[in-house]
């Protein structure tokens, strides 16, 4: 491969993107490997003087049309998810402010659905996180109720400014997706949480400097996306969870645990900050278990009351 000096920005940007993949989801080191080959195959595919970060929705057409030619739908759709996650990712962190790929057509090979814990396993965790009292232990507790209790993404979590939380209070406006505001409901056990670990916090004369609700360990920058995630796969293990989780798991979690007890799905889709509705009824595409608890749950013929109604 040619390196282009632009090409070293995208490479750049490339393991930047990986890294935050790895803490968000904890996608395990063969994807990785496989979104870093692609995104590097995107990356020779332009011309010299235009970079990958600055590609136009006609770029990445012509890319997936010359690989079409030679990959099956499924190869494809990876590479098509590769391109998709970096661009969203350059979004996020406001390096481009469209998303090229929002318009691209998606190969047909069916839906994955996200993964989330059991309420019996998010029970086990929420208990075996309470269990330790030590101050990065309290720090988790408040991770864990604001990734799981209130939904919220990590790359909000990490940027949570202190100031949020000066008073008591049930509701927040934090800056989500695409830098727009929206409003976050917290529980009594997520406020419980965050004052015991504000109280901890600003008794270290370094961190109550900073102006991060959970900073790094030199207090200017805030804590890294794969710091959260180490932290919550040593938890995992000692709530003796086999299943691999993440702090993007959490908040799935919540959606399905939520929409699972009755949320509807246009309040759901508020709570979790989502633009499109359609991206909130993934979460409707459930078991058969699960529908046939909600008949029996729900409906008026399903009640086995008895005196005749």
């Amino acid at each position: 491969m040619t390196i282009s000096s632009s090409s070293f920005h995208d490479l750049d940007l490339i393991e930047s993107y990986l890294k935050a993949m790895m803490a968000e989801r904890g996608y395990a080191h063969n994807t990785v490997a496989a979104y870093r080959r692609d995104l590097i195959a995107a990356v020779e595919s332009m011309s010299s003087d235009k970079p990958l970060y600055s590609a136009a929705t006609d770029d990445l057409r012509q890319m997936l049309k010359k690989w079409s030619q030679d990959l099956s739908p499924r190869s494809l759709a990876r590479k098509q998810s590769a391109l998709r996650g970096f661009m969203k990712f350059l979004v996020e962190d406001n390096i481009r402010q469209d998303d090229p790929s929002l318009y691209l057509d998606t190969p047909k090979i069916g839906t994955s659905l996200p993964k989330s814990l059991s309420e019996a396993d998010m029970g086990r965790l929420i208990q075996t996180a309470w269990e330790d009292q030590t101050p990065s232990g309290i720090a988790l507790i408040a991770k864990l109720e604001l990734l799981y209790g209130a939904g919220l993404r990590v790359s909000e979590l990490i940027n949570l400014p202190v100031t949020l939380f000066n008073r008591r209070r049930e509701h927040i406006t934090i800056k989500g997706k695409g830098d727009k505001d929206r409003v976050v409901v917290l529980t009594d056990a997520a406020l419980d949480a965050i004052s015991s670990w504000i109280e901890i916090r600003d008794k270290n004369p370094q961190m109550a400097l900073s102006s991060y609700l959970f900073p790094s360990i030199d207090s200017s920058k805030p804590l890294s996306r794969q710091d959260v995630y180490n932290k919550f796969q040593g938890l995992a293990q000692k709530a003796a969870i086999s299943q691999k989780i993440s702090p993007h798991m959490l908040r799935h979690s919540f959606a399905t645990h939520m929409l699972n007890r009755g949320a509807d799905l246009r309040s759901l889709q508020i709570l979790l900050g989502h633009a499109d509705i359609a991206t909130t009824e993934i979460y409707t595409k459930v078991n058969d278990d699960r529908l046939a608890g909600l008949v029996m749950s729900a409906h008026p013929l399903a009640k086995t009351d008895e005196t005749d109604v």
